[in-house]
């Protein structure tokens, strides 16, 4: 197989410019056991199985928070380990110890990305590590965002506790706009922009969007802000919905200050969390996938924000196969950089059409009076399990393999020539996973990610439209998407490890 960077190259290769890599390769060819064909057709007809299954089992009404949760505040080591708060707070000084550390290293240490802490931290375990924590775990990201954090800080030290009064209400028009705006100026960086592993360039970036940040969130105000502008917080937000963790706000009085809150209550909604007293909060377990079943759809722009990031995400692999490089090379004079940048944004565009025509579809199927639009923002959550599986199956082998550089790297973060933690002359172990074991997790892991995408869509169409039998019948359009989805995300996947 071709790479441009074989699996014992740190990150800078993976963030690629402007021309077509293999970033994600093992440098040898993997025969698969049978055809390819057999995988696809075998996927496909698991999605469906589970369809069967689901329609003929699952008739409840689909009701949002009908799932079993335990309290972690009633076990005793969660108290014991929590309730001192230190956890949080030595969460919080690491995050912006880190944060500070990847700025200094970008402006001041080595020109090479390969020498450089920097681009492997950012572009490996905090892109690629963040997403997983976030949907395996719970959203950690809410307590150690470090521009949260920083500015939080400065809130008390400028107002001694009370807090910045916002000089604009935020816009309600405005919605998670902003979110969709940012995340695609970040996509086209990390997929398309030949410096973001430079470590000058990537400073600038997040200098950039630091000030970003911080001025959106004194201007607006920081809870609004992290909750519909901030792309990370949102997109991580969205991933934790899966996640087997989630917190609650018990007092209704906090929940009417907030325009955050759901149709279902109080349940993951974070600026309440942060607000209420800890009498009055607690996190609990449940169910992996049960937040992404709640009642109420999701504003317009946030259903866009999800069939971004699954689009982006898919971009990102099709750029790495050899359909892709042929279209680079029959694109000629064009350039790499703007053959990639259309590609970027006509992804997106194309699943949101066809998400839409979908979506009439299955209201025409189910002979609801819902609109199109109406259908679409109720069941897109449930194409969040897909866009983490393909998350799953594209990235582990790069977070596992390249993402060992940090271990020393951290010894000599600035390229100086350190030598901190007695690490720095360790090397990757390539054998950690390979290409055969990789491709069977992402088999699994999209299979998985599709069935559930299939109960919860199950789950939402129960609730939303009357009749057992019309809502099922809404559910053979979205069946046949997820089958597509599931072939073509594992035929995208198999091309660098069988070509």
């Amino acid at each position: 197989m071709r790479t441009g960077a074989a699996a014992a190259v740190a990150a800078a290769a993976v963030i690629a410019a402007a021309s077509p890599v293999y970033a994600h390769g093992f440098g040898v060819r993997y025969d698969l056991p049978v055809p390819l064909s057999y995988f696809l057709a075998g996927a496909g007809a698991a999605v469906a199985l589970s369809f069967v299954v689901v329609g003929v089992y699952v008739r409840g009404g689909g009701g949002g928070r009908d799932y079993p949760t335990y309290d972690l505040g009633s076990a005793t080591w969660f108290r014991l380990s929590m309730g001192s708060g230190a956890p949080v707070w030595l969460a919080k000084t690491a995050s912006v110890f880190l944060f500070g550390l990847v700025v200094a290293t970008c402006l001041v240490g080595s020109h090479k990305p390969l020498d450089n802490f920097s681009p492997t931290f950012v572009w490996v375990i905090w892109w690629v590590g963040a997403g997983f924590f976030a949907a395996v775990i719970g959203n950690a990201w809410h307590v150690v965002n470090p521009w949260k954090i920083v500015f939080e800080a400065t809130e008390r030290l400028l107002t001694g506790g009370r807090g910045f009064t916002p000089l604009w209400r935020y816009p309600r028009a405005w919605s998670a706009w902003p979110a969709v705006g940012l995340f695609g100026v970040f996509a086209w960086i990390e997929n398309v922009y030949g410096g973001a592993a430079v470590p000058r360039d990537l400073g600038t970036i997040i200098l950039i969007f630091s000030v970003v940040q911080w001025m959106g969130m004194y201007f607006f105000g920081k809870d609004d802000w992290l909750r519909s502008a901030d792309p990370f917080s949102v997109l991580f937000g969205v991933f934790a919905r899966f996640s087997p963790t989630e917190v609650r706000v018990t007092s209704q009085g906090v929940c009417r200050r907030c325009d955050g809150c759901g149709e279902d209550g109080c349940v993951d909604c974070y600026s309440c969390f942060d607000a209420a007293d800890p009498a009055q909060r607690t996190i609990a377990l449940r169910p992996f996938g049960a937040g992404l079943a709640r009642p109420g759809p999701v504003s317009a722009s946030m259903m866009v924000f999800v069939i971004f990031a699954l689009a982006t995400v898919t971009f990102d692999g099709l750029k790495e196969t050899p359909f892709w490089n042929r279209v680079h090379i029959e694109a000629g004079a064009i350039g790499g950089t703007a053959v990639d940048t259309i590609g970027l944004f006509a992804a997106p565009l194309c699943f949101l059409g066809l998400y839409l025509a979908f979506s009439w579809a299955m209201r025409a199927m189910s002979g609801t009076d819902l609109g199109v639009l109406r259908v679409a923002r109720v069941f897109v959550l449930s194409l969040v399990p897909i866009a983490l599986a393909y998350h799953f199956g594209h990235y582990l082998a790069l977070l596992l393999i390249q993402g060992q550089a940090v271990i020393f790297l951290a010894s000599d973060p600035f390229g100086r020539g350190w030598d901190l933690f007695g690490t720095a002359g360790r090397g990757i172990d390539i054998g950690v996973i390979n290409a055969e074991a990789a491709w069977f997790f992402s088999v699994a892991v999209i299979v998985v990610g599709h069935v559930a995408a299939v109960v919860i869509a199950h789950t939402a169409a129960l609730r939303e439209i009357p009749g057992h039998q019309a809502a099922l019948r809404s559910q053979y359009p979205m069946l046949v998407l997820m089958m597509i989805y599931t072939v073509v995300s594992l035929w995208i996947i198999s091309q660098p490890i069988v070509e």
